[in-house]
């Protein structure tokens, strides 16, 4: 299997990584990510407020809320993306199979080879190929065997739904496909390197309906092999992609629950409000 040859030729050293506490009498296994008393701040604002949410592996769990309620900040902390930001601080642990990864022993090129991201605008890299977009974090990993590289590229783009669109053209510049196949195309890219987690922001909202329902319909299939969390305004697309929503209203978690009952029983008033359209 790919996989487990990609693996095997990047494999990480975690021997330095301390083991996080865990949460009292409930089965940690069920979950891929747990943010547990997280909290942003840039400077003296703070942008999200001690945040606990535990995502469980092989679903989706979609965050919504109006703008500016901190769900593309608590996203990218999920990332570790906040290193890169001047002022920015997180408090709290992030940790996957029970591994906090804000821990100051790990690499944060570790993280993000456990945690993909996709983000809101496609941002293929404009200078190269389709096959050098998906091929460019497995290079950066050392990876170069040609047959190892052909055999992820065509399992990572048939994974993003593009294969069949693409494969006759791989050495077409990536800038040249359309919007809704540049976003697939940076779907692969981030799954070219075997996430466990895959992080999208806003994924669909500069894309047509067509390509809307292509990348709900690969989000759908991904979540069979992936834990993904998406970002979303569009509440419809959060119910219909999304097996568990979180509630976010300024910089709080309001409320998280299965999808189906945070839309149609909301135990918060806040969140009836919001799902029913009396604000956003």
């Amino acid at each position: 299997m790919t996989a487990v040859t990609f693996r095997h030729h990047a494999s990480f050293n975690t021997s330095s990584v301390s083991k996080s506490d865990s949460f009292e009498g409930e089965k940690e296994k069920k979950y891929k990510m747990i943010a547990k008393d997280v909290t942003i701040k840039y400077g003296d604002f703070v942008a999200v407020k001690n945040i606990t949410m535990k995502f469980p592996e092989k679903s989706v769990t979609a965050l919504i809320g109006p703008s500016g309620c901190g769900k593309t900040t608590f996203l990218r902390c999920l990332n570790r993306m906040h290193d890169m930001t001047k002022g920015a601080k997180v408090e709290g642990k992030v940790m996957i199979d029970d591994i906090d990864l804000y821990d100051k022993s790990i690499d944060p090129i570790y993280h993000r080879r456990k945690v993909g991201m996709v983000f809101q605008k496609p941002n293929p890299f404009p200078t190269m190929s389709i096959y050098d977009n998906v091929t460019a974090g497995l290079k950066l990993n050392g990876i170069k065997d040609k047959k190892i590289l052909d055999e992820i590229v065509e399992d990572s783009l048939k994974m993003a739904y593009l294969w069949d669109e693409v494969k006759c053209d791989l050495k077409k510049s990536a800038i040249e496909l359309s919007g809704g196949q540049q976003q697939r195309l940076c779907i692969a890219r981030a799954l070219a390197i075997q996430p466990e987690v895959l992080l999208m922001d806003e994924p669909a909202s500069a894309l047509d309906p067509i390509a809307t329902q292509k990348i709900e319909e690969t989000i759908t299939e991904l979540k069979k092999e992936y834990t993904i969390i998406i970002v979303t305004h569009n509440m419809q697309q959060a119910v219909r992609v999304s097996d568990y929503t979180g509630f976010m209203y300024l910089g709080d978690l309001i409320e998280f629950d299965e999808t189906k009952k945070l839309f149609t029983d909301p135990k918060n008033e806040l969140t009836a409000k919001y799902v029913q359209g009396q604000f956003g």
